[in-house]
């Protein structure tokens, strides 16, 4: 069931993002794969706690939902705290500071968001 949570949210931040995650891994972006890679392991953290932390399964995905959510408003604070640059748009150019900042924030945000799953 996780897995296919995983696959979803991948797919709602392949809406949100203005690259084509898929397509620019396939290039050898590094900087999209960072930060791709920094949301899978975000949202399987969210789940690990919400899993540790539930006794059904129902509840488990609900706080999971909840966690995807919450890392989902953590990637919009953070294209919009940096007002001097589009996060999108220098992910896509392979700016790889940005990819690493955008990975670190989605698993430092899961940590923060799965401490508070109970």
């Amino acid at each position: 069931m996780v897995i296919i949570s995983i696959l979803i949210s991948l797919f709602i931040f392949e809406l949100v993002t203005r690259y084509k995650n898929w397509e620019q891994i396939q290039k050898g972006n590094l900087s999209v794969a960072l930060a791709t890679g920094g949301k899978i392991f975000g949202i399987a953290n969210i789940f690990r706690f919400s899993i540790e932390h539930n006794d059904s399964l129902w509840e488990a995905i609900q706080w999971g939902a909840f966690g995807f959510f919450l890392l989902l408003i953590a990637y919009f604070v953070f294209e919009f705290m940096t007002p001097k640059f589009n996060v999108d748009k220098e992910i896509e150019k392979d700016n790889r500071a940005v990819g690493l900042l955008s990975l670190l924030i989605s698993v430092g945000t899961s940590f923060v968001i799965g401490a508070s799953i109970t």
